[in-house]
C-alpha cells in the first residue's frame, strides 16, 4: 500500500460501516438538535455582527467543560457554566460593539489558559482531552443527551418566544428602542442563548472549530436569500447536513469529527456566495439593459 493509499484508507474507510452505526446513534440526534439551535441563532450572529464573540464564548466553554473532565463532573453541565459566564459577563460590559470586542479579546485567552491548565492536570484518557478541541463523534452518552436535548429545548423556547423583537431590535436598533422594545435586554437574553448554543456545539465539534456550525449556515444562506422565513430554514438545513454528513463520514475513519464537518460547511458557503455572486450580476445585468419602448 502506497503512502496516498494509506492516508485515503484513513480518511475514508467503510470497513464494518453498518455495524458501526449503532455507536453514534446518539450522535445523529444530538447533531440534528445541535444543527437547528445553530442554525437559528446563527441568524442573529450574523445579523447582530456577533462571530468574535462566539469564539470568545467557546473559550469559556471549554474551560468549563475541562474543568467538569478534571472533576470527573458531568461535562456538559461544565461547558454550559461556562458558556454562560462568558455570555453573561460579554452581555453585561460589552453594551457597545468595541467594548464587546475588548471584553472578547481578554476572555478568550483566559478561557483558553484554563481550559488547557485543566487538561494538563487531567491524568484521564487523552482522547478526552482532544476531543474537547476538535469532537468526538461517540462521546455522547445517554447522560449526556438528556442534558444536551434539555438546553435544546430550552434554546428553541427563547428564540421562539424573543425572535420578532429580536430580529426588530437587531435589524435597526434605535427604532426599536423608540417603539419602546427592551433592545437591551433583548441582547442579553440573546447573548445567554447564544451561550448555551455554543455550549452544545462543543461537544460534537469541539471548541476550536464552533463557529463552523453557529456561523457559517447562516452566513451562507444569508448570500442566496434576505427571506425572513428561507433565510432561518436554510441556515438550519446547511447547519443539519454538515454536522450530519460529517459525523457519517468521520465514522468510517480514524480522523476526528470536526474536519468533515468544516469542509462540509465550507463547501456549502462557497456555493452559496458562487450562486449569490452570479444571481447579482445577472439582476444587475437585467437592469441595465434598455427596456423596449
Amino acid at each position: 500500500m502506497t503512502l496516498a493509499d494509506g492516508i485515503w484508507h484513513q480518511i475514508f474507510s467503510f470497513d464494518n460501516y453498518s455495524e458501526l452505526l449503532t455507536l453514534v446513534r446518539n450522535s445523529l440526534i444530538a447533531g440534528a438538535a445541535l444543527g437547528l439551535v445553530g442554525g437559528l441563532a446563527g441568524v442573529f450572529v450574523i445579523m447582530r455582527d456577533l462571530p468574535f464573540a462566539v469564539h470568545g464564548i467557546s473559550e469559556l466553554s471549554f474551560a468549563g467543560a475541562s474543568a467538569a473532565l478534571l472533576m470527573e463532573l458531568n461535562i456538559v453541565a461544565g461547558s454550559i457554566v461556562g458558556s454562560l459566564v462568558a455570555a453573561g459577563a460579554i452581555g453585561v460590559l460589552g453594551a457597545r460593539a468595541r467594548d464587546r470586542n475588548s471584553v472578547i479579546g481578554i476572555l478568550m485567552p483566559f478561557g483558553l489558559g484554563l481550559g488547557v491548565l485543566f487538561l494538563a492536570l487531567y491524568k484521564g484518557r487523552a482522547a478526552n482531552k482532544f476531543g474537547l478541541l476538535t469532537g468526538q463523534i461517540v462521546a455522547v452518552d445517554t447522560p449526556q443527551m438528556t442534558w444536551l436535548l434539555g438546553t435544546a429545548t430550552l434554546v428553541l423556547v427563547v428564540l421562539t418566544l424573543i425572535w420578532r423583537p429580536l430580529a426588530f431590535a437587531s435589524a435597526d436598533p434605535d427604532v426599536a428602542e423608540a417603539r419602546g422594545l427592551p433592545v437591551r435586554a433583548l441582547s442579553f437574553a440573546f447573548m445567554l442563548v447564544l451561550g448555551l448554543t455554543v455550549a452544545l456545539s462543543v461537544q460534537i465539534v469541539g471548541a476550536l472549530l464552533v463557529l463552523t456550525l453557529v456561523v457559517t449556515p447562516a452566513a451562507a444562506a444569508a448570500r442566496v436569500t434576505a427571506s425572513p422565513v428561507l433565510l432561518p430554514l436554510l441556515s438550519v438545513v446547511f447547519a443539519v447536513v454538515s454536522i450530519e454528513c460529517g459525523i457519517l463520514l468521520a465514522l468510517g475513519s480514524s480522523i476526528p469529527i470536526s474536519p468533515y464537518v468544516t469542509t462540509i460547511s465550507f463547501t456549502i458557503y462557497v456555493v452559496c456566495r458562487l450562486a449569490g455572486s452570479y444571481r447579482t450580476r445577472r439582476w444587475g445585468a437585467r437592469r441595465s439593459t434598455p427596456q423596449p419602448a
